[in-house]
């Protein structure tokens, strides 16, 4: 009875031990980043609702920047195959030009992209091994490089032919805040800082959700649009809600309580990049934690330094800094938060 037949031998699954991980998902680094390009097309729709054909032609070149730095520094630099099927670089070429000014010459979009991948990817060794995310690397250095491009904002509805600038709702807050006379006549009519804000631009708290009446870069406007691609990507499996909520969470509770009122809060979380970058960037697997109490840690400090910049900075938006800062932390956070290792006893401190 013990005896096992050659039959029954070849029909026995064998045990193969190789290198980790060991429990494969099957999902591919392809399929992630072109779900994720999938995820922000209602973003994309919107902003060409919002801006026009130039925002898609924004976008376009941003890509094309981020295509011709990986296809060239892979080829002729490292000297490996070229790895433009995974997508990633078009990724980070949409990323980046959400983050951009529609009224942004074309050349600077370009550049951005290739800065994105050249320094923010390749540099480290390529996908899975950059240390702070592309798109934000390209947008610090082209802040720094073209200021005036990258804060000069047109109107929605008008072509950069027209010429027709507007602020910002976070970039009009700040001003107003530094306006002494203005605060002294808002109190006495007992007009709140954000109701002003709100009129000047004549816009409402559901213009700021649905993304329409206001200025900003191209992808961050529509609230409701990147929620939508959000929840695409928490259904499909590649992104958890951990850091999106302790990021949102924070602004919204700090700006609550440092802020003084419901509508301050409400205005600072619907209003510049931290949707996008709550749902988009700091869910990146490669520049994010790996732990879920990481998740949350990490969207936590992301929010806290974001409302530091936008209440305390000359600087109205903080979102790119403090994704930036939090990146290079992520290392020590992972060693923090890491479980032990099944079996590992715990050191007693004598």
């Amino acid at each position: 009875m013990n005896a096992i037949t050659a039959t029954n031998v070849s029909s026995v699954p064998r045990l193969i031990v190789t290198t980790s991980p060991h429990i494969q998902s099957g999902t591919s680094a392809a399929r992630v980043m072109w779900d994720v390009n999938l995820a922000m097309l209602p973003a994309l729709l919107m902003a060409i609702h919002n801006f026009g054909s130039r925002a898609a032609l924004i976008v376009l070149i941003s890509v094309a920047g981020s295509v011709a730095a990986e296809y060239l520094v892979q080829r002729f630099l490292l000297q490996k195959p070229s790895s433009l099927a995974d997508g990633s670089a078009v990724v980070t070429g949409v990323l980046l030009a959400f983050c951009l000014p529609v009224a942004l010459p074309l050349w600077v979009a370009f550049v951005g992209g290739f800065i994105a991948i050249a320094l923010g990817k390749q540099a480290y060794g390529g996908l899975g091994q950059n240390i702070f995310n592309p798109a934000h690397v390209a947008r610090a250095i082209l802040l720094a490089s073209w200021p005036v491009y990258m804060t000069t904002w047109l109107k929605p509805g008008t072509s950069a032919a027209d010429a027709i600038t507007c602020a910002t709702p976070l970039a009009l807050l700040k001003e107003s805040a530094k306006d002494t006379v203005l605060l002294e006549k808002l109190s006495t009519s007992g007009t709140s800082l954000v109701q002003y804000v709100l009129g000047e631009l004549n816009v409402t708290f559901s213009d700021l959700f649905l993304g329409i009446n206001f200025s900003g870069s191209l992808g961050e406007t529509s609230k409701l649009a990147l929620l939508i691609g959000g929840l695409y990507l928490l259904i499909r499996g590649h992104i958890t809600l951990h850091g999106p909520l302790a990021m949102l969470s924070t602004v919204f509770a700090g700006a609550w309580l440092f802020g003084g009122s419901f509508e301050y809060a409400l205005f600072n979380l619907l209003t510049g990049g931290l949707m996008i970058g709550a749902l988009f960037m700091i869910t990146d697997m490669v520049t994010s934690p790996m732990t879920n109490k990481g998740h949350i840690l990490f969207g936590f400090a992301c929010g806290a330094i974001t409302l530091l910049i936008r209440m305390k900075g000359g600087y109205p938006e903080g979102v790119c800094y403090s994704i930036l800062i939090m990146n290079a932390l992520v290392p020590l956070i992972d060693k923090f938060t890491m479980p032990r290792r099944f079996g590992q006893v715990q050191e007693v401190v004598a």
